[in-house]
């Protein structure tokens, strides 16, 4: 077993240099919808989407949070499950996170979960970015807490609903935060998604609307609706699955009469595409409240 994890692929910065950026953004945000039981944010490198990133982690309040579940897309290794870390703890430059061992071994017992290997667990970036801003936000409380990393696979609906009636407890629970890891549309040849209305005026605008009208469905909290929306337009969110988990999850709980809101707070692109050699990824970060 291992005991520790991470190349540090963000990195541009230094430890000391990071750990001010990460000041600097979240001291740029606004604290507008929280305290945060979910959030939605981005994982490209910090330079294109750390700013955006910073106002969904605004909105945690750290002094009530005990664990953070951890759910990102598997880029690298085909996935029709969720997948385990093996690890106790990871790294990273501000100070290290443990892994919940005891919830891990939970969710193993259910029989649906696999593991990732070492090579998974290092070369996967969707986890690993949002490492250093849980360090960051939680610094004031970092022995007080821990970490669940789930990597979340290429999921039917059906499974997304199984995976959600499985992590609805642990969303009820006042003293857990989920961390729901995507990036929105991959847009440009190389991403080999191209949709454009041309109604919309320039290229960049047609991608704005492409998100926000996924945005706007997430924000009604309806896993169906989602997924219609992506068979539509096949809007390339490469974190449409943890949305989906996430989506399953509060769903479940409404059962329970839980009543939950999410609300979008930011929205960039990369780059704003104007003719078709352009490319460009957008980033959305929000927060999830118990009303």
């Amino acid at each position: 077993m291992c005991e520790d994890l991470f190349k540090y692929q963000i990195l541009y910065f230094s430890g000391n240099e990071l750990n001010q950026q990460l000041e600097n953004w979240l001291n740029k945000a606004d604290l507008s919808y929280g305290p945060a039981r979910a959030i939605i944010a981005p994982h490209a490198g910090y330079t294109y989407s750390g700013e955006t990133a910073a106002w969904a982690y605004r909105q945690i309040s750290p002094a009530t949070v005990k664990r953070i579940f951890i759910l990102g897309p598997s880029h690298h290794v085909r996935l029709r499950k969720c997948a385990l870390t093996i690890c106790k703890k990871y790294q990273t430059p501000l100070y290290d996170l443990k892994i919940d061992s005891q919830i891990v071994a939970e969710l193993d017992a259910t029989k649906e979960f696999q593991w990732m290997d070492m090579k998974t667990d290092e070369d996967e970036h969707s986890i690993e970015m949002h490492l250093p801003y849980i360090a960051k936000v939680m610094e004031d409380f970092k022995d007080q807490f821990t970490i669940v990393p789930i990597l979340i696979g290429s999921l039917s609906p059906e499974v997304e609903q199984m995976y959600g009636e499985i992590l609805a407890k642990y969303l009820a629970d006042p003293q857990n935060l989920f961390v729901i890891s995507s990036d929105f549309c991959h847009w440009g040849s190389r991403f080999r998604y191209t949709y454009y209305d041309k109604s919309a005026g320039p290229i960049w605008k047609s991608i704005e609307n492409l998100d926000k009208a996924g945005m706007d469905i997430i924000e009604t909290l309806n896993a169906e609706s989602f997924t219609s929306y992506l068979q539509k337009y096949q809007n390339t969110i490469c974190g449409r699955h943890p949305i989906g988990v996430l989506l399953q999850t509060i769903a479940a709980l409404s059962k329970q009469n839980y009543q939950m809101s999410f609300k979008f707070l930011r929205y960039a692109q990369s780059n704003k595409c104007n003719n078709h050699n352009d490319s460009s990824v957008s980033y959305a970060s929000g927060s999830l409240i118990l009303n």
